[in-house]
């Protein structure tokens, strides 16, 4: 899966975030904190301390406009998301290719989770910055992702991918990772297209019992894949 969810964040909440980012004191600290053995070696960045109240106030925004979002909950059918993190890329900066572990624990619950996706927010303006981009692998070639402020891109967590060094500027972004109620990404993609399909034909008021047939059909589907 990649999947693109524009405006997650409007302009105006991109902006205040970035100015909290900006701020004197934002508690940043090196990025390979959160790094695992793979990805410490080729990880360089400075994140937002993720014990502070600045990014519990920021991942709260974040969390909040994610449970608000239709396209995301229908792809991405989360289970469990973990807190956001906010990163800072200065010139120079880059997080060489990696694949993000598969299992998380949740700071400070005891909790773990399960990486089926990641995600990344991009929050600087395009023409603020050179370099930065997001490079995901994929079986038939590669996608490079450069975004507007306040919108998302969601990939599949085993996916080798890389943030290329910046060049001019400052790349601020918040990433993420989620367990969907799916674990199969098929089944997952599946279940996306035949709830599209049902939307869809709602719009065009197609003969209501059978929209009511098809949406049980997604449903039973949905019962037989969860996984808690």
């Amino acid at each position: 899966m990649l999947l693109r969810v524009a405006k997650l964040l409007s302009e105006d909440q991109a902006a205040a975030v970035r100015r909290s980012l900006e701020g004197a004191q934002a508690p940043w600290v090196d990025g390979r904190v959160t790094a695992g053995y793979q990805g410490a070696p080729v990880k360089n960045n400075q994140q937002i301390d993720e014990s502070s109240v600045m990014a519990r106030e920021l991942g709260n925004i974040v969390v909040t406009e994610l449970e608000r979002n239709a396209l995301f909950i229908s792809a991405v059918l989360p289970h469990r998301v973990y807190p956001p993190l906010f990163n800072r890329y200065g010139e120079g900066m880059q997080f060489g290719t990696h694949v993000d572990g598969a299992v998380r624990a949740i700071p400070g619950t005891g909790q773990k989770l399960r990486t089926d996706l990641s995600a990344t927010l991009f929050l600087s303006a395009p023409e603020s910055y050179e370099g930065g981009e997001l490079i995901v692998e994929k079986d038939l070639g590669r996608e490079t992702v450069r975004l507007a402020a306040g919108d998302l891109i969601v990939y599949g967590s085993a996916s080798r991918h890389r943030v290329s060094p910046v060049t001019r500027g400052v790349r601020l972004a918040c990433v993420f990772w989620i367990q969907s109620l799916i674990r199969d990404d098929s089944q997952r993609e599946q279940l996306f297209e035949l709830d599209r399909t049902i939307q869809r034909l709602t719009e065009l008021r197609s003969d209501p019992d059978s929209l009511v047939r098809l949406a049980g059909h997604y449903h039973s589907l949905l019962r037989l894949w969860t996984e808690f």
